[in-house]
């Protein structure tokens, strides 16, 4: 049977584990630290660097190198040194991927030093699976495989950073930050700490105040608001909201607008189609934990809203909207586009849903 692929949650576990086994002293002599996601590369080496040697230690027996500027022959011996003044030898590839003959580090991995620490930083892609490097370094060490999050992921995965924080996150507040911020989450992450350092001595919670206020986000003009506005057939707020857009075309790429109203609607047809099932099949209709697990939601206070606006829209005119989000998606991306703005695209795609 096939491995299962690896899951960005499973990722996030796998590097709590590490973490904590950095934290209890407890070291591999190899680190392949692999993949698309670059932040939980950069913080696991961040941790070990700082943690494996004392900074007396680090100046005679921590040497960093970086892939494009190093050989493999000169990792193998500095590899292959003996520690000065203390028990390990501490030595960093950063930027990996850019190493030419990378695989021939198998000629270290193969039979490691107890008294070398390696730890190969590889971002934007994972080493070949079947390649000795990367066997070599499964069996003699620890392999970690960074996974890039889905857009249905980072909303989980951000209320638990926050969590570890001491803190809780509104939904909104999370909306907000995706909208503008994607799936980056060393940007998450960045803009996070310089907003806790900013909150007022015991705040407990994160809200769209503070992301308006501290991390500069409108409150009121977001792809939150728009959607939500969309979705209750506002039409004068929506519109509103698209000016503001249409003004500052940076801030809000219409891209990530169309996706979020996708987004939305995708959610709309499901409910509907479950209360479908449940009037003309007798299928029982789903409770709201079942809800949040089919569709990725973190808060039952999504589910409440989408069970509400859904009852305003039936799945012929969603089936509709689903398919006219994809052509103007493809319109965002300059096909048959006939030479309008992005202020001008979105007016549109607003004006035909609202006609649906």
């Amino acid at each position: 049977m096939a491995k299962q692929a690896l899951k960005f949650k499973d990722s996030v576990a796998i590097f709590e584990q590490l973490k904590s086994q950095i934290k209890a002293r407890k070291f591999s002599p190899i680190y392949l630290l692999m993949g698309e996601e670059s932040y939980f590369i950069d913080e696991l080496c961040d941790a070990l660097a700082s943690t494996i040697l004392t900074p007396a230690e680090q100046a005679f027996n921590q040497i960093t190198v970086y892939g494009k500027d190093t050989e493999v022959g000169q990792v193998v011996n500095l590899c292959r040194q003996m520690p000065m003044m203390g028990f390990y030898e501490v030595i960093i590839v950063k930027e990996a991927q850019q190493m030419r003959n990378i695989e021939k580090l198998s000629h270290y991995t193969s039979k490691p030093q107890n008294s070398t620490i390696l730890i190969i930083c590889h971002k934007e892609k994972n080493i070949d699976k079947r390649s000795a490097l990367y066997k070599q370094c499964s069996a003699s060490g620890t392999v970690f495989e960074s996974i890039r999050p889905r857009d249905y992921e980072i909303g989980p995965w951000l209320t638990q950073f926050v969590a570890q924080k001491g803190l809780n996150i509104t939904p909104k507040a999370v909306q907000m930050l995706t909208d503008h911020l994607g799936c980056d989450i060393s940007k998450i992450s960045n803009e996070l700490d310089k907003l806790v350092v900013a909150l007022p001595q015991g705040a407990t919670q994160v809200s769209d105040v503070e992301i308006e206020n501290l991390v500069g986000i409108s409150k009121e003009f977001n792809n939150f608001e728009l959607c939500n506005a969309v979705v209750t057939k506002d039409i004068a707020r929506a519109m509103r909201i698209a000016d503001h857009f249409a003004r500052n075309p940076k801030d809000n790429p219409l891209l990530l607008t169309i996706m979020a109203l996708f987004g939305q609607f995708h959610d709309i047809f499901i409910i509907n189609y479950q209360r479908w099932l449940t009037k003309y099949k007798g299928v029982a209709f789903p409770d709201d934990m079942e809800l949040m697990r089919t569709l990725k939601k973190s808060n039952v206070f999504f589910i409440k809203e989408l069970k509400q606006t859904s009852a305003l829209w039936n799945n012929r005119k969603v089936f509709n909207i689903l398919g006219l989000l994809r052509e103007y998606d493809a319109k965002s991306k300059g096909i048959d586009a006939g030479g309008m703005s992005d202020g001008e695209l979105l007016h549109e795609l607003l004006l035909k849903i609202f006609m649906e």
